[in-house]
């Protein structure tokens, strides 16, 4: 058998985690939304920490290939913190559904 290149392999596996993630998110119910956007939340802030450690690791003497580190800490940066703010905008519209409706004040004027 040969040997398979690593980075066939690892494009396979991100295709396949691609779909896998398309369906598990597709298929959830509503109810289990608000759990979920907190996880995902909490994991992109995992990304954001990366990112500044990726940012800030080539600060020094990089070589010529240090700004393509920086670019990518600053694009992941960038990407989770809309995530996050996102995340968390969905959340409490969420939340906001399963409030009670506050009764209009004359409403209950006239019922008294």
């Amino acid at each position: 058998m040969e040997h398979v290149d690593p980075t066939i392999f690892r494009l396979a596996i991100f295709v396949l985690a691609i779909f896998v993630g398309y369906y598990v998110v597709w298929s959830v119910t509503p109810a289990l939304h608000t759990p979920l956007m907190a996880v995902t939340n909490a994991i992109s802030s995992v990304i954001v920490v990366g990112g500044l450690i990726a940012a800030a690791a080539f600060s020094g003497d990089a070589g010529p290939n240090g700004w393509i580190a920086k670019g990518a800490g600053v694009a992941a940066v960038t990407l989770a913190s809309v995530n996050i703010f996102g995340g968390f905008m969905v959340t409490r519209r969420m939340l906001a559904m399963y409030r009670k409706k506050e009764k209009p004040k004359a409403a209950e004027a006239a019922k008294a």
